[in-house]
């Protein structure tokens, strides 16, 4: 299980005086007000990273961090990762799982049998759909329903599935 969750990536610097644009990738963009502290992860490293302020533009986060008073000592963090701890991450409602804890996942029908492996989590609206690739290479879609997705089991990596009728013949 990942330590940490991605809750934006940098998109842009935003002014002269550090600021950066993040698009985020959580499904609540109001709880960077809420958040005092992110980690910067620069692929090489993890830097803790201080927030000072939080504003919004269209569809954007602009961040002030304590760290950086100029474009110069930001600008090299374009496309970098920002990320919580799991004690920092919104909680979770019953039956809901973070996308990052799903993808890998081994998928099964109700009777064990192997379908495949989960790849992607795609988000239409209504509900979820679940991609899993079977093992003859093909994708399998799956709509995140109770009638269809019978258990998760995180810790096993294991989703238990009832394939409902045409499910197979897509």
């Amino acid at each position: 299980m990942e330590p940490y969750l991605r809750v934006g990536v940098i998109a842009s610097t935003h002014g002269l005086k550090g600021e950066v644009k993040v698009f985020p990738t959580t499904d609540d963009p109001e709880r960077f007000r809420k958040l005092k502290q992110v980690i910067l992860d620069t692929k090489r490293e993890q830097k803790p990273l201080t927030i000072t302020q939080v504003r919004y533009f269209k569809n954007q986060v602009i961040l002030k961090f304590k760290e950086f008073q100029d474009i110069n000592e930001i600008e090299k963090y374009r496309g970098c990762d920002l990320l919580v701890s799991r004690e920092d991450a919104v909680p979770l409602k019953e039956n809901e799982n973070f996308i990052v804890d799903l993808i890998g996942m081994q998928v099964e029908t109700e009777e064990g049998e192997a379908l495949g492996m989960l790849t992607d989590v795609l988000q239409t609206g209504a509900n979820d759909v679940y991609v899993v690739e079977t093992k003859e290479g093909k994708e399998l879609l799956l709509p995140a329903i109770p009638a269809c997705i019978l258990q998760v089991d995180v810790e096993a990596k294991l989703m238990r599935v009832h394939l409902l009728e045409g499910l197979l013949d897509l």
